[in-house]
């Protein structure tokens, strides 16, 4: 059991410091979607369409990256279907989506390009939630496959 716990801790590990590492990389999918956006001119929804593309490709990402590290999940807890693994995996991902978006509503009021466009150039409260409920079903179904991953490894 010692040796499952040190593998799944360093496994844990290496998933927490790929995370941080993609929080540059993030930025960079999202400045290159919206660029191409800008010069298809099509301004209209492109912080909801690139927000929501480049997150859940960096979802995607993520579990193919959990899925390839050695984690031994067998004699792992689970309380009410969660594992334990599962909780401590999507730790790794605190404040991860705040500060991705705190990084869009700035790139989007400093974007020229977008000053004719208020509802983009300057991503009202309603507007903002309303791409925060997209990404919590994301999120959602990320945490649910994840979750599923560390369950049929039992």
């Amino acid at each position: 059991m010692m040796i499952n716990n040190r593998k799944n801790a360093d496994s844990l590990a290496l998933f927490s410091q790929y995370i941080a590492e993609q929080k540059n990389a993030l930025k960079k999918q999202y400045q290159q979607a919206f660029a191409q956006d800008l010069s298809r001119q099509q301004w209209d929804g492109c912080f909801q369409r690139n927000v929501l593309a480049v997150l859940e490709q960096a979802y995607d990402d993520a579990l193919a990256q959990l899925q390839e590290l050695p984690f031994d999940s067998r004699e792992t807890p689970v309380e009410h279907g969660l594992s334990d693994l599962t909780r401590q995996a999507l730790a790794a991902f605190d404040g991860f989506t705040d500060d991705f978006l705190q990084f869009v509503v700035d790139k989007h009021r400093t974007s020229c390009a977008l000053s004719n466009f208020p509802d983009e150039h300057k991503p009202d409260k309603t507007y903002v939630n309303e791409v925060k409920r997209d990404i919590a079903g994301l999120w959602r179904h990320f945490a649910l496959s994840v979750n599923a991953y560390f369950l049929d490894g039992r």
